[in-house]
């Protein structure tokens, strides 16, 4: 694969400094620790070395040491996200009624859409309801979380090419606020990574999608003298790992 700078880690939002209740509602959904996660700048150089070295047979990179890949423990260890529960799954409906009906109740009004997709909803849109929120009732924080959490799906943990969109499918998984826990989102983040490679491993293939500061961040830490000098030195302790 010829170096490409569709290959470069999408820009993730800055981290914040959360309103306590904010705080305790990320906690509680599983997603505090990848919410924390800053701007992650990787090098496609080094990402095409590692796809040339992807083995779509056994899900792993073929280097001089041996095969190696990314797991679950690494999931957790990179995001905080859960890997226990139920998988993140489900049927999708992208007729007008299901978006329309399904945006009122998560975002309370109706959805900015892709026009060519109906399928696809604006992430700029559902950041700045997610700023504008007030914070000052129960369901209003519940509304700046899920803004917060659909951002993410969209922008970290299941990128596709696009940078400014998120599939509709998301919005019924987030629905009931108090279920957003019980999925196992770390392991289909890593399917997702995993579906990714095989794609991008293609002879054919210019562009590589998916969560590619997970896989960026796994190489640093597998292979120290690849690793950016970090700015300021945290925690050993610190999750996720992507903040040292």
């Amino acid at each position: 694969m010829q170096p490409n700078k569709n290959l470069l880690v999408r820009k993730l939002d800055p981290p914040q400094l959360w309103n306590p209740m904010v705080e305790n509602y990320l906690r509680a959904t599983g997603f505090y620790h990848v919410s924390r996660i800053g701007v992650i700048r990787g090098f496609h150089h080094m990402l095409a070395a590692l796809i040339e070295r992807w083995r779509p047979e056994t899900y792993s990179f073929v280097l001089p040491v041996g095969e190696v890949t990314v797991t679950l423990e690494y999931v957790v260890h990179i995001f905080g996200l859960p890997i226990d529960g139920e998988p993140v799954s489900g049927w999708t409906d992208s007729s007008s009624d299901f978006l329309q009906s399904h945006s009122i109740a998560i975002f309370g009004r109706e959805p900015s859409v892709n026009h060519s997709s109906k399928s696809y909803i604006k992430l700029g849109w559902v950041r700045r309801i997610r700023d504008a929120e007030s914070l000052d009732t129960e369901e209003s924080i519940r509304r700046y979380v899920r803004c917060q959490i659909f951002c993410l799906l969209g922008s970290t943990l299941f990128t596709d090419k696009s940078t400014t969109y998120a599939h509709a499918k998301y919005l019924l998984l987030l629905r009931d606020f108090e279920q957003i826990h019980t999925y196992s989102w770390g392991s289909a983040c890593l399917a997702h990574l995993y579906r990714t490679l095989c794609r991008a491993s293609r002879y054919d293939t210019k562009e590589m999608n998916g969560p590619l500061n997970l896989l960026f961040i796994w190489a640093w830490k597998r292979m120290p003298c690849l690793a950016p000098v970090p700015r300021q030195t945290l925690p050993p302790a610190e999750i996720p790992v992507a903040r040292r």
